[in-house]
């Protein structure tokens, strides 16, 4: 055996759906730590109605609990739009959250990449068309994890087994280190999710678009929250996956409707604004018309 595979930290193994994958096409080779019995799976409320899940409790139990679709509506549509039910039935949050890039160049073994220790990004001069429509870094794959998406939108933080808390920002990055997809010290642990309080009168969405009508990786996501009162948006968090290293909060898009009336011009000037920042590769263009079109038609929903 190669010695560096046999000195290499050992990766955490809990439902193991992403993991077992990398493993079979030679992708990842070393140790395994399996932490499927340590992990907590259970959800808890504090009085003021803040949440705290398991890293443990599967996407599965997050679609289908009934005070998390209550008071997190937009965190419980991502999870029930995510893979399929025999994923979801297996897949943690934990493990979502710490899932590795979809790039197919990452997932050849033959290929060598940034994220393997390379010193380029081949899909940067190669075939990148679900790649990034925001170029933030080295590596132009987007993230895989729907949850980081949600999550961002609801400014939740995570809990490992060295930090109390570590938001979702801290945790991924801002795109510009292309080797790693956390920002985990070697052999740290995800532990829990905790999400603030849900705003009075607020509504959350959540839609993607695929290439297909089922289990297909999301070529554009967001996660859309808004409170509308007194004939104006007080509140809006737009969080979008699939088209930048990390999930990106669309900041312009949000401060275009800061006390705005929910009219189809102020949410199609919004919609506009999504683009801003944008730095497209030659195949992507096309992802900023699917974000633009998400924006307005969430939006359009949430003010109705």
């Amino acid at each position: 055996m190669n010695p560096a595979v046999m000195n290499a930290a050992p990766e955490f193994r809990a439902a193991g759906t992403d993991l077992s994958e990398r493993r079979r096409s030679g992708v990842s080779r070393g140790p395994l730590r399996d932490i499927s019995a340590q992990l907590d799976a259970s959800f808890s409320w504090n009085a003021d109605g803040a949440a705290t899940i398991g890293a443990g409790a599967t996407i599965a139990a997050i679609a289908a609990d009934a005070r998390i679709a209550q008071a997190y509506p937009g965190l419980a549509t991502s999870a029930h739009g995510l893979a399929t039910p025999q994923v979801r039935h297996l897949a943690t949050i934990g493990g979502n959250l710490a899932q590795r890039s979809r790039c197919w160049y990452y997932r050849n073994p033959h290929v060598d990449c940034l994220k393997k220790g390379g010193d380029a990004c081949p899909a940067r001069s190669g075939n990148h068309l679900y790649a990034v429509a925001f170029d933030l870094g080295p590596c132009v794959a987007p993230h895989p994890s729907t949850m980081a998406a949600a999550l961002l939108a609801y400014d939740a933080t995570v809990a490992t087994d060295r930090r109390d808390s570590v938001s979702i920002t801290q945790l991924l990055g801002d795109g510009s280190d292309g080797g790693r997809d956390l920002r985990l010290e070697a052999g740290e642990l995800i532990s829990h999710v905790r999400l603030p309080p849900p705003l009075p009168g607020e509504r959350a969405l959540y839609k993607r678009a695929i290439s297909r009508s089922d289990a297909e990786w999301p070529l554009v996501e967001l996660c859309a929250r808004a409170v509308v009162e007194n004939g104006s948006f007080r509140f809006v968090r737009l969080a979008a996956g699939g088209i930048a290293p990390v999930p990106l909060r669309l900041a312009a898009s949000e401060a275009a409707l800061a006390g705005a009336k929910p009219d189809a011009a102020a949410i199609e000037a919004a919609a506009r604004q999504a683009r801003a920042g944008a730095k497209p590769l030659p195949m992507t263009g096309y992802k900023l018309d699917l974000l633009e079109g998400l924006v307005r038609d969430l939006l359009t929903q949430l003010a109705a």
